[in-house]
């Protein structure tokens, strides 16, 4: 803290899990007050407006908030921003991806916002290397036999990485090179990629850069590795679709609406997809059986939202948007700033 006496004050919007010591220590130096699942379950949207427009939060300087919080206050979008008060200075997301917050109209009130940029690209990566092997090898068939009490009769066959696949990966950043890398043990051989620009030879770990149009005719193996925002919303539609390969296999890890999820439930009933990866679902977490046929279909071998749930995962996430929010009160700077706004702070 600088020489004022005056304790600054955080708002913590969203449930620790494992970070606890971090912000007893925090807490020490700063006022933190905490709006949770467990205390203030009934918040709303509505409601959190309405306490940021009646002054209960006109002293605060910085909110941190996780992925699930935004069941207690809505995405944190243009609307909401306008609402909070003049002495907010930054934003804190617990994730990598922060499309819940609107970076611009947080820039245009000079608030600054950081994410968790690192610390997910290993256990992400982990999650995705498991999904692509389980839907290349059809896997989610002999789950779904062995829950029914039935053993691998009539299990249709999967495919092998020696059958020498094109690998296509759409956004070769940390995630995407991490998978990269854990995929040429098993044998996959061709890598291509498309990002906006071409990356330096060695940032490419070997792959070749192509144009997105030609990404998405060669690959037999289409990895989505790209951040959600109003440019990639649903970059995989139909007219994506009509381009791949009949058979294509689609792992995505990334956002759920980077993909038009009802148009790929048309291409894996019409088998233009032959089987589908992935964690992440366009309108999560309201994801049920009744309102998505992703669940039930053979060949979509899916989890919900798991890429970086493990303790160890879990706890460094928190305990680095701890930092990241020291490093504005102390120095007036987050330690990690989402890439849009380097250059317009600091």
């Amino acid at each position: 803290m600088s020489g004022n006496s005056i304790k600054q004050t955080v708002l913590r919007i969203g449930d620790i899990r494992y970070a606890q010591s971090k912000w007893e220590t925090f807490s020490q130096s700063y006022n933190v007050i905490s709006l949770n699942s467990k205390e203030h379950g009934n918040t709303t949207r509505a409601s959190f407006i309405k306490d940021l427009d009646s002054g209960k939060y006109d002293n605060v300087v910085g909110i941190t908030r996780t992925f699930p919080s935004v069941s207690l206050t809505g995405r944190f979008d243009s609307e909401l921003i306008s609402h909070l008060p003049k002495s907010i200075k930054f934003i804190c997301h617990n994730g990598a991806g922060y499309d819940q917050v609107d970076a611009v109209a947080c820039a245009e009130r000079g608030i600054q916002v950081g994410n968790v940029p690192h610390l997910v690209n290993d256990p992400t990566s982990d999650t995705h290397v498991f999904l692509l092997l389980g839907a290349l090898r059809n896997f989610k068939n002999g789950i779904m036999r062995i829950n029914e009490g039935k053993w691998n009769e009539n299990c249709p066959p999967g495919f092998d990485p020696i059958e020498k696949p094109v690998v296509g990966v759409l956004g070769l950043g940390g995630i995407g090179r991490d998978v990269v890398k854990k995929l040429k043990p098993f044998g996959f051989k061709k890598f291509i990629y498309h990002n906006r620009n071409k990356l330096s030879e060695e940032l490419e770990e070997g792959c070749e850069w192509v144009p997105f149009d030609e990404l998405l005719a060669k690959a037999d193996i289409l990895n989505v590795c790209i951040p959600l925002n109003p440019h990639t919303k649903h970059i995989i539609n139909k007219e994506a679709f009509d381009k791949m390969k009949k058979g294509v296999i689609i792992v995505n890890t990334a956002r759920g609406a980077v993909i038009d999820e009802a148009e790929m439930v048309n291409q894996l009933k019409n088998g233009k997809i032959a089987a589908v990866g992935m964690d992440v679902f366009e309108h999560e977490p309201d994801v049920t059986l009744e309102n998505n046929e992703l669940i039930s279909m053979s060949n979509v071998f899916a989890l919900p939202h798991q890429g970086t749930n493990s303790f160890h995962t879990i706890q460094a996430m928190e305990e680095d948007v701890v930092d990241n929010a020291l490093g504005y009160l102390t120095n007036g700077k987050l330690v990690n700033l989402v890439p849009e706004m380097k250059g317009t702070f600091y």
